[in-house]
């Protein structure tokens, strides 16, 4: 019987496999940890990469040691290659970070269950930071927030990567509740709209942000 590849991307050598465990804004336990080594010596996994995203790939491994893998790791599936929102990437912000000035993790984790794994036309990434420092870089994410002591500033339509954009700030002095209810609105439009496979950065490029802001506006 065929081993499951569930949430394996091939790599470099067309023989062996990675695989990126959703560990949520970068959050781990040490029992996450230590059993994520566990788990590597176990299966000899030569590689643990700590990727931008604030999470970690196991690479270098065989297909026949993929379903094991991820029973033993116990945890969710991080997309890295489907066609849908990503991950949300978020700093410290009031939790520990002397600068924080609202709850990015608070903000950050109430994304990551309502849209992480959304499909949409093409991958989507978040970025949330408690002050506009931006360490959670949401100017180059699709989808961004970042904290003031008047609320949240969102921003939506960057991208990084070979083709960067500083996206566009959309609103500001939002409660946590605005922000969740405008990110159900943009990505409701961005996915009507969009053409497959076109990223927020390019689907902006391509309407406008003034025609955007109109389709989104609360009626």
């Amino acid at each position: 019987m065929e081993s499951s590849l569930e949430g394996a991307i091939i790599q470099r050598d067309k023989a062996t496999y990675a695989i990126v465990p959703r560990t949520p804004m970068g959050l781990v336990t040490p029992d996450v940890l230590e059993n994520i080594a566990k788990v590597a010596r176990k299966h000899e996994i030569p590689i643990i990469k700590i990727t931008s995203a604030q999470r970690m790939a196991l690479v270098g491994i065989k297909p026949e040691a993929v379903a094991q893998i991820w029973q033993e790791l116990g945890l969710g599936v991080g997309p890295a290659v489907e066609v849908c929102v990503h991950y949300v990437q978020a700093c410290p912000g009031t939790a520990v970070c002397k600068f924080g000035i609202l709850d990015s993790l608070g903000l950050g984790g109430k994304l990551e269950e309502l849209f992480v794994g959304m499909q949409t036309p093409a991958k989507a990434k978040i970025g949330i930071s408690g002050c506009p420092m931006n360490c959670g870089e949401g100017y180059v994410k699709d989808f961004g927030a970042f904290g003031k002591k008047s609320g949240w500033t969102v921003i939506f339509g960057g991208n990084s990567g070979g083709k960067p954009r500083i996206g566009d700030v959309i609103a500001e002095d939002l409660s946590d509740e605005e922000v969740i209810d405008l990110a159900k609105r943009c990505f409701a439009y961005y996915s009507s709209n969009a053409k497959p496979k076109e990223r927020t950065a390019r689907f902006i490029e391509r309407i406008g942000i003034e025609e955007f802001k109109k389709a989104i506006k609360e009626k």
